[in-house]
């Protein structure tokens, strides 16, 4: 499962945006950063980004082919100097 993982593309990619009822086919541009906040499910080949504040459904495959994922900071545990 992907969800909660972020990804920087590499070149652009190929989404679907639902703009009242109707969907619409919208390319990312390169270099943009997306987070994942579903997906894939059960054999889905969708997964569910974050783009520009808005929700929009793209596959999977694309995602992981034409981006790369931005690993998460870790927090270092201070060793105090005494």
């Amino acid at each position: 499962m992907l969800t909660g993982q972020r990804f920087k593309l590499r070149k652009s990619a190929l989404a679907i945006e639902i703009f009242n009822g109707i969907r619409l086919r919208v390319t990312i541009p390169a270099r943009t950063i997306l987070k994942v906040i579903a997906g894939p499910i059960d054999g889905d080949q969708m997964v569910d980004v974050l783009w520009e504040d808005k929700r929009v459904s793209m596959f999977a495959v694309d995602l992981i082919t034409h981006g790369t994922e931005i690993s998460g900071r870790k927090a270092r545990t201070r060793v105090p100097i005494m």
